[in-house]
């Protein structure tokens, strides 16, 4: 059965076979790989024998609980049947081959077996995929592929369709596709599931729940951006950019301001300002964006800052966040500046209680010691919940943050 993956998800999306009928699989051994709504996971099994069949096929979306695959057990020259935890060691052998399965499968869900989809160039297994790219005359070919074991998912698909006619073969398309999410026979329909269902789900939820405002103002940061150059040429094996100096400077606000590193429990009509400072922050994966989250933030070094946040967006960036790493924050910081935007008024990460938003650094004129130059300068912008505090104390904490960014000195006196 589909177990139990944790974290309060209910089903998940079968993603790629490991395995077919007819193969001889042992205790643990990787089978499937499934989507939840947080992360891919790959799935063992808990069974020693053989797989006598697959109960869905790549694309299908399964509850929790549901028939995923049989397995018949086997005969060994040791003990008898093989079950889990049973029986002798041969069962629990690296090798795949095949076999013969003996006997129906001792399941009471009957099913004949489905042949497992096998990967070809490109390596395409969803049906799902596969008709998405067809009805919007997409080449598979020409598509970078994000999946498991470098197979074409949906989501790479539709990254194709938002940014129209991409390596197209001349004698496929006329035209490029028409406008976004619309087939040449008329609307089409996206299953809203998965990852862009939770992240539905929980910015509704944030919006309909947390009364959220927003402030920001424009800094300097060409001192910060020196400090960075200066920290590099010291400690280049420490990797520290940008984006660790601003969790540094996010970590010594909120323990200037411990009010925004809290959340709002409803029903016992309290506002609970967290002891631990879980840093989370903002990042594009293969499946959308995501937001990792560095635990024991507040106990860390910039240096372990910048190996946490590094280590986090690459594993985003492969799609191997697990569940545990992207629940739990208590803040989240949102580098917007790297889609050369500005601004932003975004949405509270709930149920956090505020998010720190920084726009791009750019050349501006600004005055600097009584003459106006070229600086370095940023828009900083802070959303946060209305309940936990008023806007004193979220400007406080904003001119906190600005301040350290125009004279990173003042760390020194937080630390």
């Amino acid at each position: 059965m589909l177990p139990d993956l944790g974290e309060g998800l209910t089903d998940a999306e079968v993603i790629q076979w490991h395995v077919a009928a007819g193969d001889e699989v042992h205790v643990d051994q990787i089978v499937v790989t499934v989507e939840t709504a947080k992360a891919t996971v790959d799935l063992p099994c808990p069974y020693a024998g053989c797989v006598a069949a697959l109960h869905c096929e790549p694309g299908a979306v399964l509850e929790v609980g549901k028939p995923l695959l049989t397995v018949c057990a086997q005969k060994s020259s040791g003990s008898g049947n093989l079950l889990v935890g049973y029986g002798t060691s041969e069962a629990r052998h690296s090798g795949r081959r095949r076999v013969t399965p003996k006997g129906p499968p001792p399941s009471a869900h009957s099913a004949e077996p489905v042949a497992a989809a096998r990967a070809v160039a490109p390596k395409v297994i969803s049906p799902v995929v596969r008709r998405l790219a067809k009805d919007n005359k997409i080449s598979l070919a020409g598509l970078a592929p994000t999946g498991p074991g470098d197979v074409i998912r949906r989501a790479d698909v539709e990254a194709a369709l938002q940014i129209g006619d991409i390596n197209l073969p001349s004698h496929t398309v006329t035209q490029a596709p028409s406008p976004l999410w619309a087939d040449r026979a008329g609307d089409m329909r996206i299953p809203l599931r998965g990852v862009r269902k939770t992240i539905a789900d929980k910015l509704t939820r944030s919006r309909r729940e947390i009364p959220e405002a927003t402030t920001w103002v424009d800094v300097d940061a060409t001192a910060l951006m020196a400090v960075k150059d200066e920290i590099r040429a010291v400690s280049a094996a420490a990797r520290i950019g940008l984006l660790a100096l601003f969790a540094r400077i996010s970590v010594a606000g909120l323990r200037k301001y411990p009010e925004l590193n809290a959340r709002v429990d409803v029903e016992a009509q309290e506002i609970v300002q967290l002891r631990d400072i879980n840093l989370s922050f903002a990042a594009q994966s293969p499946r959308g964006l995501v937001v990792p989250v560095v635990h024991g933030a507040g106990q860390m070094t910039t240096a372990e800052l910048a190996t946490a946040l590094r280590e986090l967006t690459e594993l985003a960036r492969d799609g191997k966040l697990s569940p545990a790493q992207m629940t739990g924050g208590t803040f989240t910081l949102n580098n917007y500046g790297v889609f050369g935007t500005d601004g932003a008024t975004p949405i509270i990460n709930y149920p956090e209680a505020a998010m720190l938003g920084v726009g791009r650094i750019i050349d501006r004129p600004w005055a600097h010691e009584g003459q106006v130059a070229l600086r370095k300068v940023a828009q900083l912008g802070l959303t946060f919940d209305h309940r936990v505090c008023d806007g004193a104390t979220a400007g406080g904490f904003l001119r906190f943050v600005a301040d350290c960014v125009e004279r990173p000195a003042l760390l020194l006196a937080e630390s």
